[in-house]
């Protein structure tokens, strides 16, 4: 019985470490501004497949996205603003607005190689707008 405690006792001390080192984490990423809560499209699948909930910043000409239960300290994706073409929104469709914070609007960002699928509220969504459209003249793409 005491084995079974012992055990009982670390798994809930480890879990209460891992919620106090995201929470630490998530802290420390905002600790500049610029950062919004943004789910990624991971994999291309159908709609609502292949989401994960995350953290989005900026940092100068990069928009950084990173997993929220996760303990790695750099980016799970970078976006250059060179990078962006264009982008286009729409709501949610299938299971999307069950795997998404809620409120969210779904933003097809085209890239040079690839479409990457964010979600984000309307406030973010214009506040990546302003950062696409404050490029340096030589290096903004027009939409």
């Amino acid at each position: 019985m005491r084995v079974v405690l012992d055990v009982v006792g670390v798994c809930l001390l480890a879990a209460v470490l891992f919620i106090v080192l995201v929470a630490f984490r998530r802290r420390w990423l905002s600790r500049d501004g610029g950062t919004f809560d943004c789910s990624l499209q991971l994999a291309q699948k159908e709609h609502g497949r292949g989401w994960a909930l995350g953290l989005a910043r900026y940092v100068g000409d990069e928009l950084q996205w990173f997993r929220v239960f996760s303990l790695a300290w750099w980016p799970k994706l970078v976006v250059n603003r060179r990078q962006l073409e264009g982008i286009s929104t729409r709501r949610p469709m299938g299971n999307e607005p069950l795997v998404t914070y809620a409120g969210h609007v779904i933003v097809d960002a085209d890239l040079r190689d690839r479409t990457v699928h964010f979600a984000m509220t309307e406030e973010a969504l214009t506040g990546v707008l302003a950062w696409m459209e404050s490029a340096p003249p030589s290096t903004q793409t027009y939409l």
